[in-house]
């Protein structure tokens, strides 16, 4: 998605060679026409596949899963970090590792919103070590369901993620996927439009 590779290069601060920071208009502050354009591609990237839930975990996911769910005329559900007082039912639960907060965090989701008869599309905002990822598709499988694929805004695609997803057999795609970045300099992975993915099918 060339318009996100270039707000990433006038906008994403690098600060070192592993952590880049978007916060101007995608996870603090958020660009909403392109929340809402990025869920339209996520939507056109897997366009037939039947999907009745779009996935995700709190927070910086939830506006594209938001987005996503729009599109495609489904509801999304959130993967809540901390369980509320109010969450009294059965849960889904797997544990996740954030590297950038650097604390384990054990998400649940309500076994009332995800099932065996979901067709289920996992968005979330970045990918890296894929921690969260994976996480959100041991739920998944958890509940019976059928994952669909998973939906990135952005990858690291020098970090172990992918691969990790990949040997899981899950579908993996990403908007703009960054080969390598340091302080004053990004380089992304040539990409294939929406439209030139479903050529291919």
């Amino acid at each position: 998605m060339k318009k996100l590779e270039e707000r990433i290069r006038q906008e994403g601060e690098i600060l070192s060679d592993t952590v880049l920071k978007v916060d101007s208009f995608l996870n603090h502050q958020v660009d909403t026409a392109l929340a809402l354009e990025i869920g339209r591609e996520f939507a056109s990237i897997f366009e037939g596949k039947t999907i009745t839930k779009v996935l995700t975990i709190e927070a910086s996911g939830i506006q594209f899963a938001m987005a996503t769910g729009i599109a495609l005329n489904v509801p999304f559900v959130y993967a809540k970090k901390k369980k509320a007082i109010t969450q009294a039912e059965k849960v889904y639960t797997a544990p996740v590792h954030s590297f950038t907060r650097q604390e384990t965090y054990q998400v649940s989701i309500s076994q009332k919103y995800l099932g065996p008869d979901d067709k289920v599309l996992i968005v979330d905002d970045f990918l890296a070590t894929g921690a969260a990822l994976v996480g959100l598709v041991q739920i998944v499988k958890e509940a019976g369901a059928e994952l669909v694929g998973v939906g990135c805004v952005i990858e690291k695609g020098f970090q172990e993620g992918r691969g990790l997803l990949e040997q899981m057999g899950v579908d993996v795609h990403s908007l703009a996927r960054i080969a390598k970045m340091a302080p004053g300099e990004i380089h992304f992975t040539e990409q294939q439009s929406a439209e030139r993915l479903k050529e291919k099918v």
